[in-house]
């Protein structure tokens, strides 16, 4: 969800952009942004992608199971282009069309800013107060209305 969404509840095109680049980076890394867990901080899945692509380490993030199978630059690329979807301003994320001209061709990509939701977590604190324990093991809710 896009951090324009969260917040004011303003929806537009780059909210899918936001989506789509939070993808990607799943993709590539192998772990879902919710729930992601570092030993060295703790940072989301989007805070660790970006603290390695700034310290020219993405290859860092790749998966295991994938790297050995893949071309390194097209995933590189791919990462470059999840982070350039998922920056804090959706005014600076690229259009889905200019996505995929990005992901097709191999022209020099922009640098990416940084993401939406670039926030250090306290983990210990949010499992005390319970906030990270899934209301069901399959993590579906169900509401019920109750008119008045």
């Amino acid at each position: 969800m896009s951090p324009e969404y969260a917040v004011d509840g303003i929806f537009s095109v780059k909210s899918d952009v936001f989506s789509f680049g939070v993808l990607v980076l799943e993709i590539v890394s192998g772990k879902r942004n919710r729930g992601f867990v570092h030993q060295d901080h703790s940072h989301s899945l989007l805070g660790h992608a970006w603290k390695l692509y700034k310290d020219n380490r993405s290859l860092e993030l790749i998966d295991e199971y994938l790297a050995d199978s893949c071309d390194i630059s097209q995933v590189l690329r791919s990462t470059q282009v999840g982070l350039l979807c998922v920056q804090k301003r959706p005014d600076d994320r690229p259009s889905m069309f200019s996505v995929v001209q990005m992901l097709a061709n191999e022209s020099l990509l922009p640098k990416a800013k940084e993401p939406g939701f670039f926030i250090e977590r306290n983990i210990f604190d949010e499992a005390k107060s319970g906030l990270q324990k899934a209301s069901s093991k399959n993590e579906v809710t169900i509401s019920l209305l109750d008119p008045r």
